[in-house]
């Protein structure tokens, strides 16, 4: 469905083929968006995401058996990530959560699919998210629902969003990470780290869509599209599935373990090679944040190989300009290729490929030996 906000004066739609088709792709001048998000507050229709609510005096428990976050003990107003992966630990669906007036409303990307229940269910074994979680619910006390009619996805980022928010009506804000605060009129609002720049997600009744956009915008936000924010997510180092995931990826190449994924809990689809990875081993490849060459009017696109050398290391994933580190993408690379060194990334084929940087700052850091190998050397010394 289409964004009513498509209609207000300076708003350009997103690209057909963009997965966020159907919402303001920018106002005019997406590099001012991105500064004003730095330096004030701006908001952004997403709309066009997915939301599922799941009531039911059951719907902790089951959750926390079908997806991969511990979610047993979630209190009221309060918000976390999860994943749903299929049998071998790779990555399906990512949804961002929020436990409000006993109900779970999880959010995920337009169309989020996961590998089939059951051999006979769904198409070349894939059903939509929604329908794997009607397959998985058997006896459980829980009635989820597809609530995307009933709620639209605001995000309001800046150091000025909290009075933003408070001018729109908002008592009091979360200002905690995952914290939830309710809506008045209904809905929610959930905090979300994303690294220095405040967050927000507002789940507004989409009968109330203009109207919530008017109260953030009157009270000070400016109005930014999701070319914006996709430049802004990038630079935070936070994975989109579909974009900066391929068939292969699992939770700890995504820096999604903890956050997403607990390492702990009990028995859910992929456990047991996200204790694997955890326990003994390390993933085959690490998410990193390229610097692109600027001087070529070139990039290259999602999906797109990187090499070092001949040799290919790597693959692109969300390519974005951004308004003070210029071209950058975010890219799976192979754990063992050294990051000090110069890649190639894009297609030389289609001749796309440009030189490209690891950033320093987004390699993850090295915590040594995993435990379970420490405890099996602890073992062997005894």
């Amino acid at each position: 469905m289409n964004s009513p906000l498509l209609e207000l004066p300076g708003a350009v739609p997103a690209p057909e083929d963009s997965l966020d088709s159907g919402v303001p792709w920018h106002f005019g001048d997406p590099f001012g968006e991105q500064r004003a998000a730095v330096r004030n507050a701006v908001v952004v229709d997403r709309s066009h995401r997915q939301v599922i609510a799941v009531p039911g005096e059951e719907r902790l428990s089951w959750l926390h058996l079908v997806l991969s976050q511990h979610l047993t003990e979630l209190a009221d107003d309060r918000g976390t990530e999860a994943l749903v992966l299929d049998s071998q630990g790779r990555v399906d669906s990512h949804m961002m959560v929020a436990h409000h007036d006993e109900v779970v409303y999880l959010d995920c990307e337009a169309g989020s699919t996961a590998t089939s229940a059951l051999p006979t269910m769904g198409t070349d074994g894939t059903q939509s998210l929604f329908e794997y979680l009607e397959a998985m619910r058997f006896w459980s006390a829980v009635e989820p629902r597809d609530a995307t009619g009933e709620f639209a996805v605001f995000t309001v980022i800046g150091p000025g969003a909290t009075n933003v928010l408070e001018e729109a009506g908002v008592t009091e804000p979360p200002t905690e990470p995952y914290g939830v605060a309710a809506l008045p009129g209904g809905g929610l609002v959930r905090q979300v780290p994303f690294r220095q720049v405040y967050t927000a997600d507002l789940l507004v009744p989409r009968d109330s869509m203009v109207d919530w956009w008017m109260r953030m915008t009157g009270a000070g936000a400016r109005k930014a599209g999701t070319m914006a924010y996709e430049a802004l997510r990038v630079e935070a180092l936070r994975p989109r599935v579909g974009v900066d995931t391929d068939d292969r990826a699992i939770p700890h190449e995504l820096g999604w373990i903890h956050t997403a994924a607990h390492v702990a809990k009990g028995c859910y689809r992929g456990q047991e090679t996200v204790a694997k990875v955890h326990n003994v081993g390390k993933p085959p490849r690490r998410m990193l944040l390229l610097h692109l060459d600027g001087s070529l009017e070139i990039r290259p696109e999602t999906g797109d190989p990187v090499h070092r050398g001949e040799r290919s290391v790597g693959r692109v994933g969300s390519v974005v300009l951004h308004h003070e580190l210029g071209p950058v993408a975010l890219a799976l690379i192979k754990r063992s290729a050294p990051v000090d060194e110069q890649f190639m990334a894009g297609d030389s084929e289609q001749e796309r490929a440009i030189a490209a940087t690891v950033d320093p700052d987004s390699v993850p850091p090295d915590t040594g030996e995993p435990p379970g190998r420490i405890a099996m050397q602890g073992l062997r010394g005894q």
